[in-house]
C-alpha cells in the first residue's frame, strides 16, 4: 500500500460522518415483528383492535415514599388501605373496585410528595424491557473493553499490536450500526438488534484483525520487508478472513427462513455487522499495518508466550490421533446428553424477562397472586357473524359460546356483553338503539362490540393458570379448533391476545428451526469445500459443528432451562436460541478456515499429513483459542444486562465458542485429519 495515510484519513472522516447515525440507532428499532403472518391470531388481533377492550383500574407501583405515608394519603382520599401491599422496593396499589376519582386523588397526592408512580401493565413491562435493552450496550461495553484490552495484550504480547484490533473493530461497529439505522426506516428491526450487531461486529472485527496482524508480525520476524509482509499477510490470512467473513454472513442470512419480520431483521443486521468488519479489515487494517511497519512491536512484554503448550499438544494430537478424537467426542457427549431436552419459549408474561428483584416484576407477581394468574393476559375470543348484533340469532349463539367456554376446567371467568336477565331478543333490541344508550353503557358494550362493524363480538376468557402455563397454552390451542363447531355457518372465529400470539411465534420457530439448521449446514458444507478445496474437511466440519450444537443445547438446558448454577429456571428464548446455533456454525467456519488453510499450506510443500497437522496446530492453536476467548469476553459482557434473554445469549455463545475452539479445533479436526491420512484433503490436486 503506497499511501496508507490517505486511507486512514478517509476512514477517520467516514467514521466521524457515520457516528451520529450509529448513536441514533436505537430510536427506530421495534419491539414488534414476532407475528406469524399465516396465523389466525393475526386476524383475531386485528379485529380486537376495533373494540375498546376491557377497561379497569390498573395496579400501580409506588416508589419514593414510605408505606406509612401511602397509608395516610389513602385514608385521606377514601382509598381502602387493604388495597396497599408492601414490596421490597416499593408499594403496590391493587384497586378492588372502580373508584376512579378517589384513586386519581390518591395518586395525585403521592406525586406531589415526590413519589414515582408506574402503572403495572404489560405495556409498561414492555417499555422497561426496551429501556433495559438499550442500556445493555453501555453497561456491557464498560466491562468488555477493559477485559478485551487485557486479553489482547496477553495474546499479542505488545501494546501497539493489542490496540490495533480494537480500533479496527470499533470502526466496523460504527459502520454496521449506521447502516442498521438507515435500514430501520424501511424494515422492522428488533430492539435486540443493537446489542447483537454491536457485540458481533466487535468480536468478529477483533478476531479478523488478530488473524491478519498476527500473520504480518510473523512475516516481519522472518526478515521480510514491510511491503512483502503485508502482501503475504493479505494474500494468505486476508484470504482466509475473506472466506470466513463470507461464511459467517451467509450463515446469519439463513435466519430469513425463520419466516417473519423479526428473523429477517436479525439476518440482515447480523450480515451487515460482518460485512462492515470485512470492509475495515481489508482497507483500514492494511493501511495501519503499512504505516506502523516494525513499530507494531512497540511496548513488547517479554515472557508472554504459550509456544511450549501448543508444541506439546500439537505433537500429542498428531502422534496419537485416535485417543485425541475419542477424548474430544466424550467431552462433547456429556452436555449433548441433555441437549434433546431443550424447550424454547418466548414468554407471554413479559415480566419474567426482568430480574427477579425488579420491583415491576414483583408487582406483576403480586397482581397474579391477588387477582388470579390468568388476569395478566386474557384470551380474546373473536366472533365475526354473518348476522349483526341487532339480530336475536347473534345473541343466542353468543350465550351458547359463553356457556361452552365457562365449562372448561381451566377457565376462571368469561366476560361477555350478554346482560344477565336479558333474552337474545332483548339484547338485539338494545343494540338496535345502541346510539341512544347513555355514555356509561356505550363504554361498557364498546369493550365487546365495534360500532363500525355490527357483525363483530369479542368475549374475554380468564384462565386459572398463568399465561405461560402449559394448561393455558393447551386451552388457547383447543379453543382455536372447537370454536368453529359452536357457531353458525358463515361465522369466522379466532383467538387473540398475547398468549396465542407468542405461542404462534414459538410454534413457527419450532417448525422453522430444522430449515434454518439445514440451510446453515449446506452453507457450511459449500463454503468449506470452496475455501479448502476438500470435501472431506467440509464434511468433518459440518459433523463436528452439529455435535457442538447438541452440546451447547445441553449447556442451555442445564443452566437456563433447569436453573442450575445459580440461575432461575426459564425456558431458553425462542427469539434468541436459533441465533446461537447459527452464529456457532458461522464462527466455527471462521476458525476452521484459518486452521485448514495453515495445514494445507504446510502439506503442499510437500510434507506428510501428520507433519502438516502438527505444524498447523502449533502455529494457529494459540491464535484460534485466543480469538475464541476474545469472543467469549465479548459475549460474557452481556451478563451485565438485566434481561434474561441477553444472559441466555451470553451462556449459549460462551459454551459454543469454548467447545468449538478448545475441543473441535484443538482435538477433533486435527485428529480426524491425521486419521484420514491421504484422504484428508480430498480431492486436492496433489493427493
Amino acid at each position: 500500500m503506497r499511501k496508507p495515510s490517505i486511507v486512514i484519513g478517509a476512514w477517520i472522516l467516514f467514521v466521524l460522518l457515520l457516528s451520529p447515525l450509529a448513536l441514533h440507532v436505537t430510536h427506530g428499532l421495534s419491539p414488534y415483528g414476532f407475528d406469524n403472518p399465516r396465523s389466525q391470531v393475526v386476524w383475531a388481533d386485528n379485529q380486537v383492535a376495533h373494540v375498546a377492550g376491557l377497561k379497569s383500574d390498573p395496579p400501580w407501583l409506588i416508589q419514593g415514599v414510605s408505606f406509612s405515608a401511602a397509608d395516610h394519603w389513602a385514608r385521606q382520599t377514601a382509598v381502602p388501605t387493604r388495597w396497599l401491599y408492601r414490596l421490597d422496593q416499593g408499594i403496590v396499589l391493587l384497586p378492588g373496585a372502580s373508584r376512579k376519582a378517589a384513586i386519581s386523588a390518591f395518586l395525585g397526592d403521592l406525586r406531589h410528595q415526590g413519589a414515582t408512580l408506574t402503572p403495572v401493565t404489560q405495556n409498561q413491562v414492555a417499555q422497561k424491557v426496551i429501556h433495559d435493552t438499550k442500556a445493555t450496550l453501555g453497561k456491557s461495553s464498560l466491562v468488555a473493553f477493559p477485559l478485551l484490552a487485557i486479553l489482547l495484550l496477553a495474546v499479542f504480547g505488545s501494546v501497539m499490536a493489542a490496540w490495533l484490533p480494537l480500533v479496527v473493530a470499533l470502526a466496523g461497529s460504527v459502520v454496521a450500526l449506521a447502516v442498521v439505522d438507515l435500514l430501520e426506516r424501511w424494515l422492522t428491526l428488533s430492539i435486540y438488534l443493537t446489542d447483537i450487531v454491536s457485540f458481533l461486529a466487535l468480536g468478529v472485527g477483533v478476531d479478523y484483525a488478530l488473524f491478519i496482524s498476527s500473520r504480518f508480525r510473523q512475516e516481519l520476524r522472518a526478515g521480510r520487508s514491510v511491503s512483502e509482509a503485508l502482501t503475504l499477510s493479505m494474500r494468505r490470512a486476508g484470504r482466509s478472513v475473506l472466506f470466513s467473513g463470507m461464511a459467517v454472513s451467509l450463515a446469519v442470512i439463513t435466519l430469513v427462513f425463520g419466516g417473519n419480520a423479526y428473523w429477517r431483521g436479525l439476518a440482515i443486521g447480523g450480515a451487515v455487522a460482518v460485512l462492515a468488519d470485512l470492509l475495515a479489515t481489508h482497507t483500514l487494517l492494511p493501511a495501519i499495518l503499512a504505516a506502523l511497519g516494525p513499530r507494531i512491536e512497540w511496548g513488547k512484554i517479554p515472557g508472554l508466550s504459550g509456544g511450549r503448550l501448543w508444541s506439546r499438544l500439537a505433537a500429542w494430537v498428531a502422534a496419537r490421533p485416535l485417543p485425541a478424537l475419542v477424548l474430544g467426542l466424550i467431552i462433547l457427549a456429556v452436555p449433548a446428553f441433555w441437549g434433546r431436552q431443550l424447550v424454547m419459549q418466548t414468554p407471554a408474561n413479559l415480566a419474567v424477562m426482568l430480574p427477579a428483584q425488579d420491583p415491576l416484576r414483583q408487582a406483576v407477581r403480586l397482581e397474579q397472586r391477588v387477582w388470579g394468574r390468568g388476569t395478566l393476559a386474557p384470551l380474546e375470543i373473536v366472533l365475526d357473524y354473518p348476522t349483526t348484533t341487532a339480530n336475536p340469532a347473534t345473541w343466542s349463539n353468543v350465550a351458547r359460546v359463553r356457556s361452552q367456554l365457562a365449562g372448561f376446567p381451566d377457565v376462571a371467568q368469561v366476560y361477555s356483553p350478554q346482560i344477565p336477565g336479558m333474552s337474545p331478543r332483548d339484547m338485539a333490541a338494545l343494540f338496535r338503539q345502541a346510539s341512544l344508550l347513555p355514555s356509561a353503557e356505550k363504554r361498557a358494550v364498546g369493550a365487546f362490540t365495534a360500532p363500525q362493524d355490527p357483525h363483530l363480538v369479542v368475549l374475554y376468557v380468564i384462565s386459572r393458570s398463568g399465561p405461560d402455563a402449559p394448561a393455558t397454552i393447551r386451552l388457547s390451542r383447543h379453543l382455536v379448533n372447537v370454536l368453529p363447531h359452536w357457531v353458525p355457518s358463515g361465522t369466522r372465529t379466532g383467538v387473540g391476545g398475547l398468549v396465542p400470539f407468542l405461542d404462534s411465534f414459538n410454534q413457527l420457530t419450532d417448525r422453522r428451526l430444522p430449515y434454518i439448521l439445514a440451510a446453515v449446514s449446506l452453507v457450511a458444507l459449500g463454503i468449506l469445500t470452496w475455501a479448502t478445496g476438500s470435501v472431506t474437511q467440509a464434511v468433518f466440519g459440518v459433523l463436528f459443528d452439529g455435535a457442538v450444537a447438541f452440546a451447547t443445547a445441553g449447556v442451555l438446558v442445564l443452566t437456563v432451562q433447569q436453573g442450575h448454577f445459580g440461575l432461575a429456571p426459564l425456558d431458553p428464548e425462542s427469539a434468541i436460541t436459533p441465533l446461537i446455533f447459527v452464529l456457532l456454525f458461522g464462527l466455527s467456519m471462521d476458525y476452521e478456515v484459518i486452521l485448514l488453510h495453515r495445514m494445507e499450506e504446510i502439506w503442499r510443500r510437500p510434507t506428510s499429513v501428520q507433519e502438516a497437522v502438527e505444524a498447523g496446530l502449533r502455529s494457529t492453536g494459540s491464535m484460534i483459542t485466543g480469538a475464541g476467548m476474545i469472543m467469549v469476553v465479548v459475549f460474557l459482557a452481556l451478563f451485565r444486562s438485566p434481561l434474561e434473554i441477553m444472559k441466555t445469549l451470553a451462556i449459549g455463545m460462551t459454551a459454543a465458542i469454548l467447545l468449538d475452539t478448545w475441543i473441535v479445533r484443538t482435538l477433533l479436526v486435527p485428529s480426524a485429519t491425521a486419521l484420514a491420512k491421504r484422504w484428508a484433503f480430498w480431492p486436492a490436486k496433489n493427493l
